[in-house]
């Protein structure tokens, strides 16, 4: 029997009188690809016009979406950063420790972690201020460890004239030491300037950068200007 989908005279004319059916027309190879181009070009143009049909409210709706994403993972970042904060966050106060206490408490250490130690004697103004401003401080950087001694109980025969002292150790190293009234600024001494100081030798993540001390210029200009003012004022009498 003769294949009736083969493409030959006697089939096409019995196509032309209804006795066969009409054979199906290939697709080609451009045809496809028209097709293809037709669908893009239908979907992009869709998209595009939806955008344009949307009302303002429903635009700022959208930007409101892309708005929480953001902060979605600010909020995701910050979370991650506290927690690591909660981690390092170990301290937050200045404790008392002895001669006997200085090696587990000091150069057992754990890695990487900053201790400050204040040798002080009960009775010296200067000591006590400093008590307290590390006292503030330990509470402002707990990933610190804040420690104070009784001079002589640390060290035998350390003599008063160095006091107040501050050792600063990281890794069971030393690191930096202010001895003396004359380094630590006498009674003048703010706890700004105190932070500043731990923060110069990296002990604590402070955000004051530059010494926070009055500039003897800006002391003496301040001194100047009062005195003028206060001239100005007897003259208006």
């Amino acid at each position: 029997m003769q294949n009736p989908n083969e493409h030959t005279q006697w089939n096409d004319i019995l196509r032309s009188h209804g006795i066969l059916p009409q054979k199906e027309k290939e697709i080609t190879e451009d045809q496809i690809v028209n097709i293809v181009e037709d669908t893009i070009n239908e979907k992009t143009g869709r998209t595009q016009n939806d955008l344009q049909e949307k009302t303002l409210d429903e635009l700022d709706e959208l930007e409101d979406e892309e708005d929480e994403r953001v902060l979605l993972e600010y909020r995701q970042k910050r979370i991650a950063e506290m927690q690591q904060l909660a981690k390092e966050a170990k301290y937050g106060e200045v404790r008392e420790i002895s001669a006997q206490d200085y090696v587990q408490e000091i150069n057992k250490a754990p890695e990487g972690l900053w201790v400050i130690l204040h040798l002080y004697k009960p009775g010296i103004p200067l000591c006590t201020l400093v008590n307290q401003y590390l006292t503030s401080l330990a509470r402002k950087f707990p990933a610190t460890k804040f420690l104070k001694s009784v001079s002589t109980t640390c060290i035998p025969n350390w003599p008063d004239s160095n006091l107040p002292t501050i050792f600063i150790y990281n890794n069971g190293n030393m690191i930096k030491q202010i001895i003396g009234p004359i380094e630590l600024r006498g009674m003048k001494l703010t706890e700004e300037e105190l932070e500043w100081m731990l923060g110069e030798a990296k002990a604590v993540s402070t955000k004051i950068t530059e010494d926070p001390k009055p500039k003897v210029r800006d002391v003496l200009f301040s001194t100047l200007k009062n005195r003028n003012d206060d001239l100005a004022e007897h003259n208006d009498w």
